[in-house]
């Protein structure tokens, strides 16, 4: 049971059970991509808008005294009041009225701005032109993500691409079109899942048993998602954006709340995953006589660590993001058994325990396929080793946890005018 004795046998047949899975989910995805790929006829049943988005620049602010509010309504804002000559693309110069009321954004000279432009060719502000801010920060992030990762960031950021690719052009016009959005789902995460985590982290095993482990979480949490929304009687319209899509295009809103669950799980299952059996790989590499109990054991530690604190991540950015609405039940003092069972909110909950359900899972799944691959004993042989072994490679912090030191033989009673033998007794930490 020494460091080099490995079994090249059993990882032959590790690596054609692999492949007996991959290749035809690989071939199964394919066709779905081929057979749902959108054909670009999206039918909204209403006329196409005739207004125009066009880019102009602020060149002077003249601010007015604004008009008197009615009794009760909100004072506006003076810095709101007044007009704004603008310098459109082409070197056009109109002079427009500021935008006012509730949430209106101020407008200063040297402003960026959106306008809109009618059939008529009158012009009106609509917002600011941010498109210079975000193209800088995502050149900030892309160096920040190179300097960082090296060629791992290239192709991090490669991989990045793919999932926008496959997301504008398949997941979104496929469900416009009408498709199922649950299948419509399901194909495009399994794509995005295979594309993106062997382009990110390269062809190996451990990638391999990231991407089953995601594979199986992934249908779990399907599973779940699809018996948690029927019992808790949610349908996927909470706010005016899906009664909009419910009313205008007969796009099936359980389904797409489905969707959304899948797709937004993906997202955080593959950062479990693959933790997970790149831990594993470390962990057999940095110890040869390690078995599968004992890289379950080791890694499933440290799994156990990492889901604590993405469970804290999950529920923080749901209550982030839904931070306007809670203070508006704040506001309102209605009780918290009536705030929890409003559907906006029933809908995030189910949304943030089937997903954590589906993480937890990925833990033990990917933990043990990893440990399977990368083990170089069987499992059988780990449970044979001596109790004594045992204790002492407990812990690879341990210092003799990567001596190989023979089994302690019975004590022999030694013939008569010979030396006793001294046995040679081992250090503990």
């Amino acid at each position: 049971m020494g460091a080099n004795h490995a079994h090249p046998p059993s990882s032959r047949r590790t690596v054609m059970a692999g492949l007996a899975v991959l290749v035809p989910l690989a071939i199964i995805t394919l066709a779905g991509l081929l057979w749902l790929w959108p054909d670009g006829t999206v039918s909204t049943g209403t006329a196409q808008s005739s207004v125009q988005r066009v880019t102009g620049t602020i060149t002077g602010v003249t601010l007015k005294k604004c008009p008197a509010a009615p009794d009760g309504a909100p004072q506006p804002d003076p810095a709101t009041c007044g007009n704004a000559d603008v310098r459109v693309e082409g070197g056009q110069s109109v002079t427009l009225r500021l935008p006012s009321g509730p949430g209106a954004q101020h407008f200063a000279a040297g402003d960026d701005v959106i306008l809109l432009r009618d059939a008529d060719g009158d012009h009106q502000i609509s917002d600011h032109d941010r498109s210079t801010p975000l193209w800088l920060f995502g050149a900030a992030f892309a160096l920040a993500v190179i300097a960082f990762g090296r060629w791992r960031g290239v192709t991090a950021l490669v991989g990045l691409a793919v999932t926008f690719v496959l997301l504008l052009t398949f997941v979104i016009p496929g469900i416009l079109e009408g498709e199922p959005p649950l299948l419509v789902a399901i194909v495009g995460a399994s794509a995005i899942m295979l594309l993106v985590l062997y382009l990110t982290h390269g062809f190996s095993l451990a990638t391999s048993m990231a991407v089953l482990g995601t594979l199986a979480s992934l249908a779990l949490t399907g599973l779940l998602s699809y018996g948690a929304l029927g019992f808790a009687r949610l349908n996927g319209i909470t706010d005016d954006s899906a009664l909009a899509l419910d009313m205008s295009l007969k796009i099936d809103t359980q389904g797409l709340l489905l969707a959304s669950i899948i797709i937004g799980a993906l997202g955080v299952l593959d950062d479990v995953t693959v933790t997970q059996a790149v831990t594993v790989a470390e962990l057999a590499h940095a110890n040869p006589s390690y078995g599968f109990a004992r890289l379950y054991r080791a890694a499933g530690r440290i799994g156990r660590a990492h889901i604590a604190s993405v469970i804290n991540t999950i529920i923080l950015a749901y209550a982030g993001a839904s931070l306007p609405l809670l203070l508006l039940f704040s506001i309102g003092r209605q009780p918290l058994g009536e705030v929890l069972t409003t559907p906006v909110i029933a809908q995030e909950i189910v949304r943030s325990i089937v997903g954590t359900l589906g993480l937890i899972a990925a833990v033990p799944i990917t933990t043990a396929l990893a440990a399977l691959t990368a083990s170089r004993h069987h499992p059988e042989e780990d449970a044979q080793e001596p109790a004594a072994r045992r204790d002492a490679q407990e812990s690879f912090f341990t210092p003799h946890a990567h001596q190989h030191d023979p089994v302690p033989r019975p004590y022999e009673r030694p013939a008569e005018g010979e030396r006793p033998a001294r046995h040679r007794r081992r250090t503990s930490t």
